[in-house]
């Protein structure tokens, strides 16, 4: 069977409807993606125009939240996937609308917006309990041998080099030493970040607060991860960060995978 390549990118919009405005069909368009998930689309899907809940060329499947203008995750591809399920089948977690799960011949996407905890110790603790809750849907489904693509704003920088300002934020959420820890179970399960699998050394942001301009001078975090199972990891060609795009205080990550 021939090889084929697999473009994936992921990024967290904050709002779909705002990152409209801002040049999305343009920017989806020029990266001839097979697949795009993106993370707090702030909206339903009924909400939205055609041309943007299920962009022409696409199949799109759509999580939101209870809460109206909060959080959400979509993905959109080329294939129509083989099945969908949302949330981690728990509702403590899936009121939020943050799990998308769609499978394709080639491998299980999960597509997910972490909970982010710096609004207070409250959300913390809800944030690593979120992680504790994936890692024990996701374990079963890695030691069967299934391959697995772990997309989404994890709201964690796993070391120093993926933040610019490590030493004046090790009492910050989202480098607090147990949400390192917690985010450190995911690979100890198996799960490789190819960014870091592919760069190991490249210092590269995904994301930047929009209170300090802080983009423009690239004071900013890797918060954005690409996940893979260890199976497919021989499979990964290229992973990367894409500052120059803009429109959000995120930008894209993607990988490219050759799959047979």
């Amino acid at each position: 069977m021939p090889t084929q390549h697999v473009r994936l990118f992921s990024w967290n919009v904050n709002g779909v409807r705002s990152i409209a405005k801002k040049g999305f069909h343009e920017w989806l368009r020029s990266t001839d993606a097979d697949i795009v998930a993106l993370q707090e689309t702030k909206a339903r899907a009924e909400q939205l125009p055609v041309s943007l809940h299920a962009p022409e060329g696409y199949y799109a499947a759509w999580c939101s939240a209870e809460k109206a203008g909060y959080s959400g995750v979509a993905t959109i591809s080329r294939t129509q996937p083989l099945a969908v399920a949302l949330g981690l089948n728990d509702p403590f977690f899936d009121h939020e609308g943050r799990v998308l799960i769609t499978q394709y011949a080639d491998f299980l996407l999960y597509n997910i917006y972490f909970p982010s905890g710096s609004s207070g110790l409250e959300r913390v603790a809800f944030k690593l309990a979120f992680y504790k809750r994936f890692l024990e849907a996701i374990q079963p489904r890695i030691a069967a041998g299934e391959r697995i693509i772990v997309v989404g704003d994890v709201n964690t920088a796993y070391a120093e080099i993926d933040l610019a300002r490590p030493r004046e934020n090790r009492r910050t959420s989202g480098f607090l030493p147990e949400e390192r820890t917690a985010l450190g179970e995911f690979f100890e399960a198996g799960l490789v970040d190819t960014f870091r699998a592919m760069r190991p050394s490249e210092v590269k942001y995904s994301w930047w607060s929009q209170v300090t301009n802080a983009r423009e001078r690239n004071i900013g975090w890797r918060l954005d991860y690409i996940l893979v199972s260890a199976n497919l990891l021989p499979y990964v060609v290229d992973a990367d960060i894409h500052p120059e795009i803009v429109g959000s205080d995120h930008c894209p990550v993607s990988v490219v995978l050759a799959v047979e």
